[in-house]
């Protein structure tokens, strides 16, 4: 094999990755199953499942989409709660010139951080790399 090079997979062979456009918490996320999130505080346990019906749009690696207006009707992201955290310290400064006055203020952001498990669409079912829709259980 020349060094530098990658081997060519068959059409066949390549995964179709799906991807939802989700709104969560005033915020729109690009989700994939098994990506985790860090959104806004929910009220939610960790452990417990978190549904995501604002679905905007759903689509796959190979340019098929289905989008909504404005939401995919009876689609849902589902995923899980897996801690409670917070953001980064974000340290606010103030001044005016010349004129001595100087505030600093800091900021924490409370997150959750959530595991995306699947993306269904209206048939209840995971969409798959052939158009048909499977079913998930």
């Amino acid at each position: 094999m020349v060094r530098g090079t990658r081997p060519c997979l068959r059409v066949d062979e390549r995964v179709q990755r799906v991807y939802a456009i989700i709104q969560a918490a005033g915020h729109q996320y690009r989700v994939e199953p098994g990506q985790v999130l860090d959104i806004d505080r929910v009220g939610m346990e960790p452990g417990e499942t978190v549904t995501f019906d604002r679905v905007l749009l759903l689509g796959r690696d190979d340019g098929t989409v289905a989008a909504g207006d404005p939401t995919v009707p009876g689609a849902t992201v589902i995923g899980f709660v897996d801690a409670h955290d917070r953001g980064p310290k974000i340290r606010v400064f103030r001044h005016k010139r010349r004129k001595g006055m100087r505030r600093t203020r800091g900021h924490r952001a409370d997150l959750t951080r959530i595991r995306i498990s699947d993306i269904l669409d209206s048939d209840g079912a995971v969409p798959d790399s052939d158009g048909a829709a499977s079913d998930s259980d």
